[in-house]
């Protein structure tokens, strides 16, 4: 008898990869290691179910309850927030993941319209699923602070961070291309989208003072134009103005953009509100020196692998970043701390946990031996 199905919102598979998506991913590869059987529902045009023609929102809306009553998967798992259906399909178990509030918790940063969609579609998503993974105990209080939500059914389950060691090879063209970049050694690193509530203009702004007091690293901006980012990049120019060298790269593919952060001699990633945090942690796992801001999710997640910073203290960054620029020894301590921290995070745990959750909802034989973790 085949094994039962279960279906794992794809809705990102088919995008520029982004955390929600790298996480889909990520699990999905770890979820069938265990020997689960996990289909890819909503992809622009992969996997089984792909939805076309359809908008991610549309095909939410309009298209997958329909399916949902057709297929009978033993379980559907929503991975971006708010998107499920907003009524249950009666026998089919439905999960959600949340990764954070930000929206609601900084409305500034995103669109006014987002934002009405955020709110709405997240108070019916909470209602009608079984089961909500919240990928932090920060994003877990989270979503308690704005949404009724029954906390017996909130679980925290963090990401893993080990594929970063499985990320190919850069070839030999991106090596050249890294090498004619020329970037001086220890140059700062900062990976993330432009958008307003990454506090990039925090490590401009140390960055300036390093400068004005003599020491003037290399600043490499690595990431996509988002909401806000305007600002952030009329201050990139004023800074190249003044002789400054920073150098915003862009979105970059994996094997090129972790085999930029393993030349790093500091990452640097100062977010004011976080879910998660992950870029920060692919840095340690790679042994990279990491100062994170003191915010949401990002100490917690980080632990003692990183230093901290408060998200408007551009003067503390400065000192702190002089500090470990000045000193190899000192960046090769932090950058150990951080790999023995950042090893704790792995794929493998998030599937066991993740399918844990799924066992909760009474999905049957598709999660057939795994024990239901403890509620919270």
């Amino acid at each position: 008898m085949p094994q039962p199905r279960l279906a794992l919102d794809a809705s990102l598979w088919d995008e520029p990869v982004t955390g929600i998506a790298l996480y889909g991913r990520q699990l999905r590869a770890a979820l069938e290691a265990r020997g689960l059987a996990v289909e890819r529902w909503g992809a622009r045009r992969s996997g089984e179910q792909p939805r076309r023609q359809w908008s991610r929102t549309g095909w939410t809306l309009g298209a997958l309850p329909g399916l949902l009553t057709r297929e009978r998967p033993a379980l559907y798992h929503a991975i971006a927030n708010f998107n499920l259906p907003l009524e249950r399909v009666a026998g089919v178990p439905l999960v959600l993941t949340f990764h954070d509030a930000v929206p609601l918790l900084l409305p500034e940063t995103v669109s006014r319209a987002f934002r009405w969609q955020f709110r709405l579609w997240l108070a019916r998503a909470v209602r009608v699923a079984d089961q909500v993974i919240c990928v932090s105990a920060y994003a877990r209080q989270s979503l308690l602070e704005v949404a009724a939500v029954d906390p017996a059914k909130l679980h925290v389950v963090r990401h893993g961070v080990d594929h970063v060691t499985t990320v190919a090879a850069p070839d030999a063209t991106t090596v050249a291309w890294l090498d004619a970049l020329g970037l001086p050694e220890p140059f700062v690193l900062y990976a993330g989208a432009l958008d307003a509530r990454k506090n990039v203009e925090l490590v401009l702004a140390a960055v300036e003072r390093l400068h004005e007091g003599g020491r003037r690293p290399t600043l490499v901006l690595a990431g996509q134009r988002w909401f806000g980012s305007g600002r952030v990049e009329r201050e990139i120019l004023r800074l190249k103005a003044r002789g400054l060298d920073v150098r915003h790269l862009g979105y970059l593919d994996d094997p090129v953009f972790f085999a930029l952060m393993r030349r790093a001699g500091v990452f640097v990633f100062p977010s004011r509100a976080e879910g998660f945090g992950l870029p920060p942690l692919e840095a340690m796992r790679l042994g990279v020196p990491t100062i994170v801001s003191d915010a949401a999710a990002l100490p917690e997640v980080v632990g003692d692998g990183a230093w901290t910073v408060g998200v408007d203290d551009a003067d503390g960054l400065a000192q702190r970043l002089d500090r470990l620029l000045g000193d190899a020894s000192l960046r090769r301590s932090l950058g150990e701390a951080g790999r023995l921290r950042a090893s704790t995070f792995t794929w493998s745990r998030c599937a066991r946990e993740t399918a844990s959750v799924y066992a909760l909802t009474g999905a049957g034989r598709a999660v057939e031996g795994v024990e239901p973790r403890p509620g919270p």
